[in-house]
């Protein structure tokens, strides 16, 4: 209610001022994650790319439109060769979300929704460009075109994807009515260890993944092995002789994992923790037992 009815804490306060105003913690711990990912600099320009891509589709209903026809094209092409189920609910025709710092879950839904429209969006945009009525429009897509066939965004594309798909899963079983206090730490404990999981384990299955996803699409993929160069023209220089796989592994995927480790830490230590468990005893509910 915060951001829709605007003044109604004064109201509140007016009333009776020993009132507290107490935001949604799992809405909070959300924007907190986000924003603690956002500290590693690529991944904040990404969001900031991310958006230009959404709202070039989303301010104009023509573009939109031919986005989601592309996409019933490619569904009923799939479906007519059973590579994908025709469930319920399954399948439905989607667009690119917006990301807003305030939206819950609109982060990760914007990643994850480019993610399964991204042959569509590429097949919009070319066709953007061939067929531009100004300089501007074909300007624009090509653009996009280029930023999301890099590499280095599909790449900060998927990282984020897997991160923030496991922290959602949190924040969403925090926000449910019925959870207690015992199953929200056991939910947290569990959110800790897959991050720290994907930290140590997962670097080798994320980058195939990456790769396989490169391939299809038919983007080019760097060479992990050769020596990474900071900056262009003038500003060039090697950084320390490291390679491009160090680069990815260690300065972008191992600093966001460890912003969001960080995060949940200092929220989150074995005191407050084990304080919060205890606590579960004041709980009045059953207390006529």
């Amino acid at each position: 209610m915060h951001g829709e009815w605007n003044g109604l804490q004064a109201l509140f306060l007016g009333e009776c001022p020993y009132a507290y105003y107490i935001h949604c913690m799992a809405h909070r711990l959300k924007l907190a994650l986000v924003a603690a990912s956002r500290e590693v600099i690529p991944v904040h320009q990404f969001f900031s790319k991310l958006t230009f891509v959404v709202n070039f589709f989303s301010v104009s209903s023509k573009h939109n439109s031919e986005l989601q026809s592309v996409q019933i094209h490619e569904i009923t092409n799939m479906i007519a060769i059973d590579e994908l189920e025709t469930s319920k609910g399954a399948n439905q025709i989607g667009t690119l979300w917006k990301t807003g710092d305030t939206h819950w879950g609109s982060h990760f839904h914007s990643v994850y929704s480019l993610i399964k429209m991204f042959k569509a969006t590429c097949e919009v945009l070319q066709s953007i460009v061939k067929r531009g009525s100004n300089y501007s429009q074909p300007g624009n897509a090509n653009s996009i075109y280029n930023l999301i066939t890099s590499f280095d965004f599909v790449f900060i594309l998927h990282l984020v994807k897997e991160i923030l798909g496991i922290t959602y899963i949190l924040c969403q079983a925090l926000q449910q009515k019925s959870q207690d206090i015992l199953n929200a730490m056991h939910h947290l404990s569990t959110t800790r260890a897959l991050v720290q999981k994907l930290r140590e384990d997962g670097w080798d299955s994320f980058l195939e993944t990456t790769k396989s996803f490169c391939e299809k699409y038919e983007i080019d993929v760097s060479d992990m092995s050769g020596l990474y160069i900071m900056g262009r023209g003038r500003s060039c220089h090697q950084k320390d002789q490291i390679t491009i796989e160090h680069h990815y592994q260690i300065d972008l995927s191992t600093a966001t994992i460890d912003s969001q480790l960080q995060e949940l830490n200092s929220r989150f230590s074995e005191k407050t923790m084990e304080f919060i468990t205890l606590s579960s005893a004041l709980d009045p509910k059953d207390g006529f037992k």
